[in-house]
């Protein structure tokens, strides 16, 4: 169900302003075709997943279908090309809009069948100062364009003139996109709220699992059992997918920051990392929470869960308008480097005071990621993460060498990022032994606001005290 009643008139104010960026940067037409299917195997595709600037523009998940925004003057027109009806495909595929049904349904100018696509196009780019595409996210796509163009050239001699310019489409949308409107927020928040309400249903099975000593399924708790509570609490509250491949690691497996829900048992005295989210009407989210798989956490586990926890605070506490895009970073790292220095992971006596470990990268070892990324429409969302027009400035890198960047990108309200720091310790020599194996990542999803930001996804506890009582129950 739509988070609004007439959805359509959001998606035709993107394409107008689309359609005034392209007025302001000389006129042309934009060309964005969506995602095509993907087969599987040799008689089954891929669960179809449109393109996600298609659809912020149009709404419309049908595969095989384009669109067009022409932009002349003070005229900004829309077509759409789509797959045609055809009853007898229908009956093995599912209904088809068609482009009869497809100017009132979704606020197009115009639409064809997409049979139509190579005989309209040459037409549609004739007598314009330049064409945009996304480029590098279609294959193919150029040689397309090409082909096109080469029609209009062939065409002069009648009078026709070809664009004499080629520009990438998804920058003007990754601005576009970047800040979220009220349509947008809506379902990011719901979409926060099912997959915090998973992380709830997950955590309790598995600690009403091992306290029962029991768990009604052969070969004890695996990672793949809870990762199917997971996806049938996606589903049941309407996802369509998981936003991307839940990660459930027990004990060890933490530590492997890209690791897939495996058969690995979940045992007493193990901690449980799970980073899962749904996608909800094109959004995504993105959790993570770890917790004791039995509903205790042990002493050493609670010594760096605390740490975890304190380093988010700090960069949520970051996290607000006139602050740049790198700032949570740095206040979480500040606090997790206090938090080796205070429990021995590192040896002050090797690697000197906070500041000095910030210097030398040394945490490293134990943190290795960066703090947060953009969220929307894809789990990585599209944006810059530097500052527009900005100059390059003197900083060093990782390896302490100087180098030439841009600021960091500053936050305004409407952006959405992610806050996910973590620990992740692995055996080694100099490491105390208690805290072997032990990974923790702490993740929430937070929309920027005129005072700071809210956190959409805290429908899962975060407090270690407060995930234990929620276990207990």
């Amino acid at each position: 169900m739509s988070t609004l009643l007439n959805p359509s008139a959001v998606y035709a104010k993107r394409r107008a302003a689309i359609g005034r960026a392209l007025t302001k940067a000389g006129g042309g037409v934009a060309v964005l075709p969506t995602a095509p299917e993907m087969p599987r195997n040799r008689d089954s595709d891929f669960p179809y997943r449109h393109d996600s600037y298609f659809y912020y523009l149009t709404g419309f998940s049908e595969p095989g279908a384009w669109l067009v925004i022409e932009a002349s003057g003070k005229a900004i027109t829309s077509t759409l090309f789509c797959r045609p009806k055809d009853l007898e495909r229908e009956i093995w595929d599912g209904i088809r809009l068609g482009p009869e049904a497809a100017p009132a349904q979704l606020g197009v100018d115009a639409a064809f069948s997409a049979d139509m696509l190579d005989e309209k196009m040459p037409e549609l780019l004739a007598n314009q100062n330049a064409v945009w595409f996304p480029f590098a996210t279609h294959k193919g796509l150029e040689t397309q364009v090409d082909g096109w163009l080469n029609q209009v050239r062939a065409r002069v001699r009648l009078g026709a003139e070809c664009p004499q310019s080629q520009h990438d489409l998804c920058k003007l949308l990754d601005e576009m996109r970047l800040v979220k409107d009220a349509h947008e927020i809506a379902i990011l928040r719901r979409a926060g709220a099912i997959s915090a309400g998973a992380h709830v249903r997950a955590m309790q099975t598995s600690a009403a699992m091992l306290r029962a000593g029991k768990n009604g399924v052969t070969g004890g708790l695996r990672e793949y059992h809870l990762e199917a509570e997971l996806l049938h609490e996606f589903r049941r509250h309407g996802s369509e997918f998981p936003a991307y491949t839940s990660i459930v690691a027990a004990g060890a497996n933490a530590c492997v920051l890209h690791y897939r829900a495996g058969n690995a048992e979940l045992k007493p005295g193990q901690l449980c990392l799970i980073d899962a989210g749904c996608e909800l009407e094109g959004y995504a989210s993105d959790i993570t929470r770890t917790f004791p798989a039995d509903g205790k956490f042990t002493p050493a586990q609670r010594i760096l869960y605390d740490i975890v926890q304190a380093s988010q605070e700090a960069a949520i506490d970051a996290t607000r308008p006139g602050n740049r895009f790198i700032d949570p970073h740095n206040a979480a790292t500040r606090v997790l480097v206090e938090g080796m220095l205070d429990t021995g992971l590192l040896a002050r006596a090797k690697h000197g005071s906070v500041d000095d470990v910030l210097e030398s990268g040394a945490y490293r070892q134990f943190y290795m990621h960066r703090t947060g990324h953009w969220m929307g429409m894809d789990v990585h969302d599209c944006g810059d993460y530097t500052e527009p027009g900005s100059q390059p400035q003197p900083e060093k890198d990782a390896l302490g060498q100087m180098v030439m960047r841009k600021p960091s990108r500053l936050l305004q309200p409407g952006m959405v990022l992610t806050i996910e720091p973590g620990l992740y310790v692995r055996p080694a020599k100099g490491v105390p032994k208690k805290f072997w194996d032990i990974g923790i990542r702490i993740e929430d999803d937070a929309l920027v606001t005129a005072q700071g930001c809210e956190l959409m996804t805290r429908g899962v506890p975060v407090k270690a005290d407060e995930i234990e009582a929620l276990m207990r129950g």
